[in-house]
């Protein structure tokens, strides 16, 4: 896939080929490209910095992208961690999480806080949980190397 400079997201760094390191999904009709770039909108002037998943479904690519600023990729980061680390514990609950409390983390950032919780307004909830902490366990060899690497990386950064 060619760099998507007509558009008006402005890739810097890209992941070529991504669809060949996608997980369960490489080589699929996916994300063909991961891109960090100039965002496409504009915040009065300023310029920020946003994550793309770049979707082709041939020659051009698909409205199915996505850009998130990169603020908010590393939120998502926050919260898939923060969720690996409740699930290696959720067996220890019937449901797979405490029944009196949904909330698993508050986090503080910026004056406020994320707080990460189960999603308890689902009638299908125990059937959805049970799901999703099996994808967890089929996927943890995959997610366990980028989370090393990751580990690895802002240990070289100082982090």
């Amino acid at each position: 896939m060619k760099d998507a400079v007509a558009l008006e997201h402005k890739p810097v760094v890209v992941v070529k080929h991504y669809e060949k390191v996608d997980g369960r999904l490489a080589s699929n009709l996916g994300a063909k490209a991961l891109s960090l770039g100039l965002a496409q909108w504009d915040d009065r002037g300023k310029v920020n910095i946003s994550a793309k998943v770049w979707e082709n479904t041939g020659e051009k690519c698909s409205v199915q992208s996505e850009e998130l600023p990169l603020h908010r990729v590393l939120d998502l980061s926050i919260l898939i961690c923060r969720s690996l680390d409740h699930f290696q514990e959720a067996y220890r609950h019937e449901h797979l999480y405490d029944l009196q409390e949904s909330v698993i983390d508050r986090i503080a950032l910026q004056g406020n806080a994320m707080t990460l919780g189960i999603s308890i307004d689902d009638e299908s909830m125990n059937e959805n949980i049970q799901l999703f902490s099996q994808a967890l366990q089929d996927d943890d060899e995959m997610n366990s190397e980028r989370l090393r690497t990751l580990t690895k990386i802002l240990k070289d950064m100082g982090y």
